[in-house]
């Protein structure tokens, strides 16, 4: 018979710097399927101020990227134990982001960005939050199919939620656009996309165009 133990564990999670307690934007980028935090966050230090903190957790399931050695990526949830991975991360990310919140003098804006796998994880946990969320934004990626699309659209009636595409993204197909079209159908949204000539990664010139619309 399988069974389940729950236990306590730890986390790591990467961040632009080491908090001031000032900042008046707080963002928590999620990676994609593969990639480690600190890498991930690299990708953002065009814009690293002041008052903006960047935080990046790492999903907690890890694995080596070809064969029994060399690189290392993790990855939010495979099909096995799918529902265990997705209560893991909601758990997760809630003490990351009570942690860093816990840092503020005040209350800064958050804003929840996800790449790629990291997209459908930020969706589910972001639905899930009391917390306000200033922006939400899915790049290379989209909404949980999954999803409790009632729940999502009360939630996010007060948030911007943006898709960021590459022209050349192999990932994200005439289907899966459809797809995503239909579930903001589903929450009487309309789809904000911003475009921008590329594939499947993070590209400075549209990262700078979300940041300053996010936090406009």
């Amino acid at each position: 018979m399988y069974q389940h133990v729950s236990y306590e564990a730890t986390g790591a999670y990467a961040t632009s710097q080491l908090p001031l307690g000032d900042e008046t934007d707080l963002w928590i980028i999620l990676h994609g399927y593969g990639q480690l935090a600190p890498y991930f966050l690299r990708k953002f230090k065009s814009q690293f101020t002041d008052h903006r903190l960047f935080v990046a957790p790492e999903a907690q399931n890890h694995g080596y990227l070809k064969g029994f050695s060399g690189r290392v990526g993790a990855n939010w949830m495979t099909k096995h134990e799918r529902e265990i991975d997705i209560l893991n991360n909601h758990r997760f990310l809630n003490q990351v982001l009570a942690k860093n919140l816990g840092q503020f003098s005040g209350s800064p804006s958050i804003h929840i960005l996800g790449f790629s796998q990291g997209c459908a994880t930020a969706t589910r946990w972001a639905a899930a939050l009391s917390s306000p969320i200033k922006s939400l934004t899915l790049w290379g990626g989209g909404f949980a199919h999954d999803m409790d699309f009632g729940e999502a659209s009360n939630k996010f009636s007060d948030t911007d939620v943006r898709f960021v595409e590459g022209d050349s993204d192999a990932f994200v197909t005439a289907e899966k656009k459809l797809e995503q079209e239909e579930f903001l159908a589903k929450m009487n949204m309309k789809k904000e996309t911003i475009l921008y000539k590329g594939g499947h990664d993070i590209y400075e010139t549209p990262l700078k165009k979300i940041v300053s619309l996010a936090e406009a």
